[in-house]
């Protein structure tokens, strides 16, 4: 396969060509919406909404797709057929597990077909237990949903460049198909730990060709920056989805491209910027906990009450707000309004001045 640099000026414009774009009147208006040229996940005021009408979803098909057996492809429909909330490239659904968990998952299927929503899931051993639920699902079986939403838009109108990092291809399979339907100039770099590890890669090779550059790091090696933002479009924009590290690498890299806007989902937690050490109280134990400057109180709440309720960990979703008794919580999410700030916290994402007394 020719390397990322041998054909990035494959498809017409997307490198080294001056031309006037429609699109960037649109990329601008992103630019100047997403909190400078970054879009992370769930930062807008959509997610201080009245929460999506729940609806109760039957597994209609399951299928592996990746080599090692580690991820599965979930087809969800309503049991009547009828036609589900319209969605647009890079939205995701809420599911609500019979246990009690919720987790959130991209939306990797074709919008234009209204009657289902298509999920991927790789399955996690030692995670929070989710991503085994979901597997354990099977045809005939049936989960409860919310949503879609979406904080992840794509904009299907001038050069883009989109990286994605192992399940990380889920909601950048959706953009690629829009991509395409549209004529959009575009080029995908998709990594991930091998090729059995990474699902979907024949599915886009025999799809896309050469505008898709797999590279497994027991080929490649770990990428750097200057590899995965090689093909960045003069003027465009890059999507990326992936692990922490991986996102962070295309965040300081980013500037030393020639593209305009850069827009990013995040699997996992955030890193904790500005955190200083506090205190949380268990009101029902009277425990007293120390959450160190670099971790969350979530984190340090779950060490000792392993069934505390969380999902996404970036202080979005909601399923970890917690009634605070006492303390001045430091608000870090955008999810609650100012009154439910005066009585909860999201503890995944907030912090505090002190000692917080929490309803747990």
């Amino acid at each position: 396969m020719m390397s990322l640099l041998d054909r990035r000026d494959r498809p017409r414009d997307l490198r080294g060509r001056s031309r006037p774009d429609r699109g960037m009147g649109v990329l601008k208006v992103l630019v100047d919406r997403y909190v400078g040229v970054v879009t992370p996940l769930g930062t807008g005021t959509e997610n201080v909404a009245r929460p999506d009408p729940e609806m109760r979803l039957t597994v209609s098909r399951k299928e592996v797709v990746a080599a090692d057996d580690d991820v599965v492809r979930l087809t969800l429909q309503a049991p009547d057929g009828t036609v589900l909330p319209s969605w647009h490239p890079g939205a995701h659904i809420d599911v609500h597990l019979e246990s009690g968990r919720r987790r959130q998952y991209s939306l990797c299927g074709d919008p234009a077909d209204a009657d289902r929503y298509v999920v991927a899931v790789r399955r996690v051993p030692d995670g929070g237990g989710g991503s085994l639920e979901m597997h354990a699902l099977e045809p005939g079986d049936t989960v409860s949903v919310r949503g879609p939403r979406n904080g992840f838009p794509f904009v299907a109108d001038g050069p883009a460049l989109f990286v994605a990092g192992g399940i990380g291809i889920t909601p950048i399979l959706a953009m690629t198909r829009a991509a395409e339907l549209a004529g959009t100039d575009w080029l995908l770099v998709y990594t991930g730990r091998s090729r059995s590890a990474m699902p979907f890669v024949r599915e886009l090779e025999q799809r896309y060709g050469a505008r898709v550059f797999i590279r497994p790091d027991d080929e490649y090696g770990l990428p750097t920056a200057a590899d995965l933002l090689a093909a960045a479009p003069i003027g465009g924009a890059v999507y990326c989805c992936g692990p922490t590290p991986m996102l962070e690498s295309v965040r300081t890299g980013f500037d030393h491209t020639d593209a305009h806007a850069l827009h990013f989902e995040r699997f996992g937690a955030p890193p904790i910027v500005d955190g200083r050490p506090f205190e949380v109280q268990l009101a029902s134990t009277g425990e007293v906990l120390a959450v160190s400057a670099d971790e969350s109180a979530l984190d340090v709440i779950r060490r000792h009450r392993p069934d505390v309720a969380y999902s996404c960990r970036q202080g979005f979703c909601g399923t970890c707000r917690t009634r605070v008794l006492s303390g001045n919580p430091d608000h870090r999410e955008n999810r609650l309004t100012d009154d439910e700030r005066s009585e909860e916290i999201l503890v995944c994402v907030s912090r505090a001045d002190g000692r917080l007394v929490l309803d747990l």
